[in-house]
């Protein structure tokens, strides 16, 4: 009933809310940059209402202005309407919406299909239902879909099919590939033909540095197919405004978000109402020209920073690690080559090469921290790669960190060697 303390003429004597006038905040001021003015410095002020509206508890699906900021972009973005059976929530961060329409549509022991590997945060959300997740290969071009065809076309009729892909198409969490264009109909077909929804996890969409032009997203993609509603797409502010103010949103078919919302009523109410007082803030000063020379700002950024490490790459992994060039995120996926190659049977050797003890305990000891491949497979198989992140360090220390990572093979090459 809480919506209709918004009726003109209404008295309400409903919610059990605290009078603003005992909350001890009285103006908040914020310094945002000008992405119109070459991100010079301004000064905006949220207005009275704004702030008493962001101390109070507000509406489970989040603003009605944010709603509307979001449903504008996706037109800008992907050219989607209004009117054509989606809707927009807000949460808390895309990591709590994907967590509620998991939960919204999966029973407990269904199979879930997962592009593998996979973003490693979305593991414990699929184990808590019990899910037995089903890995799709990927390769630099993205998801496969011939590796999906096989696995549905042989699915035991026996068995129920599963409803959910999880996919992060632009610059992939870990792998930074981004699906070609021609996979993603192939992927939407395939979704028509075994009757599932499509995860659309994009956190990097506006990340991308690509030279080509960026491909169609999923949700947009599936406007022109032969029906839609297929597509749940999850955005977030957190790699382009803040990751600390928790502000995501889901687009999606109304009847599953309608369920995700009564999952956050009964789990966090709503999300943060001054988080999305500031969000708005920024964006509605902005405007959409504004925040779209902001991502453009952003995206140059994280791409001179993709060059600087990839720099770093060729001087010291060069012959001992291989990789693909990421055109979007913020990760390098690369191969440790733990054999030298013009050493006997280095093929054969290279079939059981791991990178979690040479990243986990040898590159530690060299003062070195990044993720080992076997983390982001729900199998939990060995591999020889690993993940690294360019988005924080300094050329310098980026330099450094691969310095002491390309001792650290050398090292290994060496123990193997003696070994054999």
């Amino acid at each position: 009933m809480l919506p209709l303390e918004g009726r003109p003429g209404q008295i309400s004597l409903l919610a059990g809310k605290p009078n603003e006038n005992t909350f001890p905040l009285t103006a908040m001021q914020l310094t945002i940059r000008d992405p119109l003015a070459s991100g010079k410095d301004m000064a905006v002020e949220l207005s009275e209402d704004e702030l008493h509206r962001g101390l109070q508890y507000g509406p489970t699906n989040g603003w009605s202005e944010l709603h509307e900021w979001v449903y504008g972009l996706q037109v800008l973005q992907h050219g989607r309407h209004k009117g054509e059976g989606w809707t927009v929530s807000v949460g808390a961060g895309s990591q709590d919406l994907v967590f509620k329409a998991a939960n919204a549509i999966l029973n407990p022991g269904e199979s879930v299909l997962v592009e593998t590997p996979v973003y490693a945060g979305v593991l414990p959300i699929f184990d808590s239902l019990g899910c037995e997740m089903i890995e799709v290969h990927t390769d630099a071009d993205g998801i496969r879909p011939d590796s999906l065809r096989s696995i549905l076309d042989n699915w035991p009729a026996t068995k129920p099919k599963p409803r959910v892909l999880y996919t992060v198409p632009y610059g992939s969490n870990p792998t930074g590939a981004t699906a070609t264009l021609e996979r993603r109909l192939e992927v939407l077909a395939l979704s028509r033909e075994h009757d599932f929804l499509i995860f659309e996890d994009d956190p990097y969409f506006n990340l991308y540095f690509g030279s080509a032009a960026r491909p169609p997203s999923y949700f947009a993609l599936e406007r022109d197919q032969p029906e839609s509603g297929r597509v749940l797409r999850f955005d977030s502010l957190s790699k382009i405004i803040s990751s600390g103010l928790r502000v995501g949103f889901i687009s999606g078919p109304e009847p599953i978000v309608r369920a995700m919302d009564i999952h956050s009523m009964e789990v966090n109410l709503q999300p943060s109402s001054l988080s999305q007082a500031v969000a708005y803030k920024v964006l509605s000063t902005w405007g959409y020209d504004g925040f779209q020379a902001h991502i453009a700002r952003v995206a140059e950024f994280y791409r001179a920073k993709r060059d600087a490490f990839e720099a770093a790459m060729q001087r010291h992994l060069a012959g001992l690690a291989e990789w693909s060039t990421p055109e979007a995120g913020m990760f390098f996926w690369f191969k440790l080559l733990l054999s030298d190659p013009s050493a006997p049977d280095a093929a054969a050797d290279a079939s059981d090469h791991d990178s979690e003890d040479i990243i986990r305990r040898k590159a530690f000891e060299r003062g070195v921290l990044a993720l080992p491949g076997t983390t982001f497979y729900p199998s939990g198989a060995k591999t020889a790669y690993v993940r690294a992140s360019f988005s924080l360090l300094p050329p310098e220390q980026v330099d450094e960190a691969l310095r002491r990572l390309r001792e650290t093979i050398l090292d290994a090459r060496r123990e193997r060697a003696q070994s054999q």
